[in-house]
């Protein structure tokens, strides 16, 4: 009997805080949970880390700059949504520039919020991965039915 092996995308979500607040981006014209908040991320591409692909995506989306020390994991989560993905969860610590709308066809809103109060809009497993952070979880399943 043949083993169905697992292969599945992988996803860096990075956390921005500013004293009470974090960075979130509204997702616009991507077709996946367009019109709702999340965190910069995005996959993984061939032949690269998850915290090369963390700093090249926060450069892409919102133009800042990470050297590779200011990233720190936070959590991972296995998700099933529509198909199975492994997301990352990196806190950066430092960064270089004012994060900006860097992808205005991908990305319609780009603000500080108040991290008590999300946005009702804000992505599910993002929110959820958020409160993992604030509560020490490094891991988490997402999405599958127990």
């Amino acid at each position: 009997m043949t083993t169905l092996r697992a292969r599945f995308p992988a996803t860096a979500h990075l956390f921005f805080f500013r004293e009470n607040q974090i960075l979130l981006i509204r997702r616009f014209n991507t077709g996946f949970r367009d019109g709702e908040y999340s965190v910069p991320a995005g996959h993984l591409d061939g032949n690269e880390t998850v915290m090369a692909a963390a700093a090249r995506e926060a450069e892409e989306e919102i133009g800042v700059r990470i050297e590779p020390h200011n990233l720190v994991f936070s959590s991972v989560m296995h998700r099933l949504e529509d198909d199975e993905r492994v997301d990352f969860f990196i806190h950066v610590t430092d960064w270089r520039g004012e994060p900006i709308n860097n992808e205005p066809d991908k990305c319609d809103d780009v603000r500080w919020v108040d991290i008590e109060s999300l946005p009702e809009n804000t992505i599910p497993y993002v929110r959820r991965a958020i409160q993992n952070h604030l509560n020490g979880v490094g891991f988490d399943e997402f999405g599958w039915k127990t």
